[in-house]
């Protein structure tokens, strides 16, 4: 019997399996995702073998490189040079002419240290800062590279490095410092080399010696020599040591002659890693940074012709246009720079006649000075020095911040009280002794000068009258307006009103005080400050070039109204009087006084910064350090004279100009004269003083002012278009001061006071204090409009001008003199309560304290 076939069945099962062969999809995707795995495997295999050849390549790229140049001395390709050339045309209209003035190379300022001489706190600032798994890695820190390059991605560019010193020995010795991936194979490749070849000391040998330090030191003998006068190494204080390892960063901009403060904050950055990573305690690193840096007596690289702008330039090539000074002093650079060489040479030359300084101290030590010229047009630089014998990459003053005293006094007081429209240079200003709070400010000459002209305070450098102005303008106001002008305050620390007087936490740099300057003989208009206008290659191809920047800082009419005010100056009977020539100029004194005891006459710091129509110059003068043997004796003066010297003869061959009133700017409407026969009678028939004086014309109103002997200053009594009044409100037995303000009736702009009348009531009983009530008034005065007449305690009116009235139950009776006109309204020129006499005898003033930063500005300076 045959068995029984499977064909019946078949017919059944094919849909199953066409069901199946359906959802067998998803198994042949999966079949597909292993061949992918297998293929990656493969792919990765084929990759490592690829990157390990790669590797093995770079690494004999490393080799081979390093072999070929394992003795190779880098030399000089060839010199930068340095131009001068003004901006604008000549007649023809042509650029002006380009002079060489400098040239530029990397010198021989290098000197070897064997490893065993370099401490060992050394070596650990260095390899904190730079690479702390120096001792670790094989001359490269992948850690580091996965760092840089998170970074570099962020940013979208290339911005950090991730470089070993290994690698920066690598690329300082073979090759140049742009930042590529090729350039940074390279440089791997090499490091990978060297870690081979040396030993980590060897390699921390060669960096220290081959490293650039900036002021033309090369490796770390030749930077301890120039920037603190060592040429052991293990002399060196920690403070110094770490200022060294963080110069390698941007040698420029971190060197502690040019810029000390920035100085002083990367060394925190350094002492900081050292205290993290074990090498000294906080306590070390506490008094470490501390420190304030005093640049060496000697070590210096000595002197050449305008080395202090060429200094200046090569600073700012790479601070504004980020060429390192290493590659100036290889790369063949033609730059060309604002430089007027008549400006450069009158400086460099007045600096070295000992005649315009004071004496040198007892110890020999000189006093020290700094100028700067800037063309008030453009912002360039005309000239500058840094200071008295200034040597190649020395201490350059011209940074240095100190104490500006009263030449800060236009900056933060006076320019924004102008600028605000309430003020004109003709306004009343309080010069009386007041304090504000904590703070007593005095004037020079311990004397007060009751109410003075805004032009009066700033030709005789008054202290009270701008503290009261800053007071009322608010010093908010006046940190605003200094911060806009270049003169950034600290915002914490100086909120107070000694800015008025130059008392500022962090000081000011004479170049700061020229470029705020600059503003005021511009119509407010001010350029950035700069020396240099284009760089070049060695074959012409332009690399980099300065863009005008331009902005309006205050009011064209600020800028004029503050030129007309320090005209007066250097008038006679002015503060700078010394500054002035057969030109048009403007200009500020400024001193700061000492805190020592026995020798609080004298000055710390000494300035004067003033302008013609096309320049402006800033003078200081002064100890680096001031102590009980280094102090100034010669005053303010000294700087005008320099500043007079100089700029005369820069100047000489340029066309005289004159200052010009921007368009649109009114012209500055002069107030009354004064009155200076007013005269005070007491009448026994009519019991009442009459007050008479001459008139002024029809176009002068007058107020009248009066003080009792009990009173504590005078009070308007009274504001009439008369020249004659009777006060019936008077005691017996009482003394009055009487005296007469002037007010032109078109501008409400208030003249000089008058002088004092003074009369003396008799004995009577018939007057108040003498037995009887006082009579009712006759005649009430005409209150000022939106005042009431009999108010006893008056506010001050919207623009800040105190309104006095009568006292209550005053009688003044207006006589019938000549009715010069209606009676005007309320100045608007703000004007303090008036003091005792329009020109009172002189009051001595307390002693002074001391300002917030112990800095005591003087007036009169």
């Amino acid at each position: 019997m045959d068995k029984p076939t499977r064909n019946p069945s078949t017919p059944q099962t094919k849909p199953r399996e066409s069901t199946q062969s359906k959802k067998k999809g998803p198994k042949k995707k999966k079949f597909n995702a292993r061949k992918l795995i297998m293929g990656s495997i493969i792919a990765a295999i084929v990759a490592v073998i690829c990157a390990t050849g790669i590797y093995i390549i770079v690494i004999m790229s490393g080799f081979k490189i390093l072999d070929a140049n394992i003795d190779k001395i880098i030399s000089t390709t060839e010199s930068t040079l340095i131009y001068a050339q003004e901006e604008g045309k000549d007649k023809d209209g042509k650029d002006k002419p380009a002079t060489e003035i400098s040239k530029i190379y990397r010198g021989e300022n290098r000197e070897s240290v064997n490893i065993k001489d370099v401490p060992e706190r050394l070596k650990q600032a260095f390899i904190a800062t730079e690479d702390r798994r120096f001792k670790e890695h094989s001359g490269v820190d992948l850690r580091a590279i996965g760092r840089a390059l998170v970074t570099d991605i962020i940013h979208m560019s290339a911005v950090e490095g991730g470089s070993t010193i290994t690698q920066q020995l690598a690329k300082n010795v073979f090759l140049s410092s742009e930042k590529t991936a090729f350039r940074k194979g390279t440089e791997m490749s090499i490091a990978f080399a060297l870690d081979e070849r040396f030993t980590k000391d060897e390699i921390l040998e060669k960096y220290l010696n081959r490293i650039f330090f900036g002021s033309n030191a090369y490796g770390i003998k030749a930077a301890a020599k120039v920037y603190f006068g060592k040429s052991n190494l293990n002399d060196l204080e920690v403070w110094e040591m770490a200022t060294l390892a963080a110069l390698p960063k941007a040698p420029s901009r971190y060197s502690p002659l040019t810029h000390p403060d920035l100085s002083k904050e990367r060394r925190a950055v350094v002492l900081r890693l050292m205290t993290d990573q074990g090498y000294i305690t906080e306590a070390e690193r506490a008094k470490a940074a501390a420190v304030d840096y005093v640049p060496p007596t000697t070590g210096s690289t000595g002197t050449k012709e305008y080395a202090s702008f060429v200094d200046y330039v090569v600073n700012e090539a790479e601070d504004m246009y980020g060429i390192e000074e290493d590659e100036l002093l290889t790369k063949g650079y033609r730059i060309y720079t604002t430089m007027n060489i008549t400006a450069q040479k009158t400086i460099e030359q007045t600096y070295a006649d000992p005649s315009f300084f004071q004496k040198d101290a007892a110890d020999g030590q000189k006093i020290q000075s700094s100028m700067v010229i800037l063309d008030n047009k453009t912002g360039g630089i005309m000239g500058l020095i840094g200071g008295r014998d200034y040597k190649t990459k020395g201490f350059s003053r011209v940074y240095s911040k100190r104490q500006p005293g009263s030449s800060f006094k236009p900056i933060a007081v006076y320019a924004p009280a102008l600028d605000s429209g309430k003020y004109t240079p003709y306004s009343l200003l309080d010069d009386t002794q007041t304090s504000f709070g904590s703070y007593t400010p005095q004037n020079y000459d311990r004397q007060t000068h009751g109410q003075v002209t805004m032009f009066e305070a700033v030709k005789k450098s008054y202290n009270l009258a701008p503290v009261w102005l800053l007071s009322k303008i608010g010093v908010g106001t006046g940190i605003s307006f200094a911060n806009k002008l270049g003169t950034t305050l600290n915002p914490q620390k100086d909120q107070n009103l000694a800015v008025a007087l130059g008392g500022l936490t962090d000081g000011v740099s004479p170049l700061q005080m020229a470029g705020a300057y600059t503003a005021f003989a511009n119509a407010g208009s001010q350029n950035k400050t700069h020396a240099i206008l284009r760089i070049t290659d060695a074959q012409g191809k332009e690399i980099a070039a300065y863009k005008p920047e331009k902005k309006q800082v205050m009011q064209p009419s600020t800028a004029y109204y503050m030129t007309l005010l320090l005209q007066g100056v250097v008038e006679t009977g002015g503060t700078g009087v010394k500054a002035k020539f057969n030109r048009p100029v403007a200009g500020k004194t400024g001193s700061t006084g000492l805190d020592i005891k026995g020798i609080e006459q004298y000055d710390r710091d000494v300035w004067f910064v003033g302008y013609t129509p096309e320049w402006t110059a800033a003078v200081w003068e002064g100890f680096d350090k001031v102590d009980s043997k280094h102090y100034v004796t010669v005053g303010s003066g000294s700087t005008a004279a320099i500043f007079k010297t100089v700029m005369s003869k820069a100047l000489a061959d340029k066309p005289i100009t004159n200052f010009v009133k921007p368009a649109n700017v009114d012209d500055l409407k002069e107030p009354p004269s004064g009155i200076s026969d007013v005269t005070a009678t007491y009448i026994p028939e009519s019991k009442r003083v009459k007050i008479e004086w001459t008139s002024l014309g029809d176009k002068v109103s007058y107020e009248l002012y009066r003080k009792g002997s009990t009173e504590p200053e005078a009070k308007m009594i009274i504001q009439t278009p008369k020249v004659m009044v009777e006060d019936t409100t008077i005691n017996s037995a009482e003394t009055y001061q009487y005296y007469v303000v002037p007010l032109a009736s078109d501008s409400n702009t208030p003249g000089a006071k008058s002088n004092v009348a003074t009369v003396v009531i008799p004995k009577d009983d018939s007057l108040p204090n003498g037995g009887i009530t006082s009579p009712s008034p006759s005649v009430s005065p005409s209150p000022s409009p939106g005042n009431g007449g009999n108010n006893p305690n008056p506010s001050p009116s919207p623009s800040g001008k105190p309104v006095p009235s009568t006292s209550p139950g005053a009688t003044i009776k207006p006589g019938t003199g000549t009715d010069t006109g209606t009676s005007p309204t309320p100045s608007p020129t703000p004007t303090p309560s008036p003091s005792l006499n329009p020109k009172p005898s002189p009051t001595l003033s307390p002693p002074p304290v001391n300002l917030p930063n112990e800095e005591k500005p003087k007036i009169g300076t």
